[in-house]
């Protein structure tokens, strides 16, 4: 098998999505491996799963910087040390800066609970109810300078349905997050993900699965 490409995983929280890649980087067939996992938070979830793993991890308070740019040159200089290829953000609750844009160009991705463009930021899934969206998702997407704006790579979509509260659709959007984060680190490590200004394309492409979505339902 050829060399794996090398992942840096940064995370805030209690890593369900890091453990959905940690779960496929366990195939034998898949080209992608955790080289670090970086949490912010001391008491992140995330780093006892990497621990259970055997996986590399740091703890790099941002609080203990005077700022971002600061905060962001240490983590820099952590996954440079583990020679990592691709940032993968993990419920990272953090803003990104130049200092890590210019570090990774188009190499940081990240996943939003929503179908962008539609619902950036913070609460997405309480907005998309309260606007009466009929169907939600989520999005992996590369980081780029704004908030959730950069190129689009892969997306899932559910349903919002009737009586949803933002935690059971949030539930709902989560198990398609766990299906779309490695699909999407796959794609990049096999070298098929081509960026050209907003559009990502897949060569050569995959197979689309093509169905129309409809809530209400046309019959019933």
């Amino acid at each position: 098998m050829t060399q794996r490409l090398r992942l840096g995983v940064l995370a805030s929280g209690g890593g369900t999505n890091l453990q959905a890649i940690i779960d496929r980087c366990q195939d034998h067939d898949f080209p992608a491996e955790i080289a670090v996992v970086i949490a912010n938070n001391p008491d992140a979830g995330a780093l006892e799963r990497a621990r259970q793993a055997g996986i590399p991890v740091r703890c790099i308070n941002h609080r203990a910087f005077a700022g971002r740019e600061a905060f962001d040159t240490a983590l820099v200089a952590a996954l440079r040390e583990a020679d990592v290829q691709l940032v993968v953000l993990a419920g990272f609750m953090r803003i990104i800066t130049r200092v890590m844009l210019d570090a990774f160009p188009q190499r940081i991705i990240n996943i939003h609970p929503a179908l962008l463009p539609a619902f950036p930021g913070l609460h997405v899934q309480q907005q998309a109810i309260d606007y009466g969206a009929r169907f939600s998702g989520c999005t992996v997407h590369f980081v780029d300078g704004g908030v959730d704006t950069g190129p689009i790579i892969i997306q899932a979509v559910v349903p919002v349905f009737p009586g949803d509260t933002a935690d059971t659709l949030a539930a709902r959007i989560l198990e398609q997050e766990h299906k779309i984060y490695p699909r999407a680190i796959q794609l990049i490590a096999q070298g098929r993900v081509l960026v050209e200004g907003r559009a990502v394309t897949i060569d050569p492409p995959a197979t689309p699965e093509i169905a129309a979505f409809i809530n209400p339902s046309l019959h019933n």
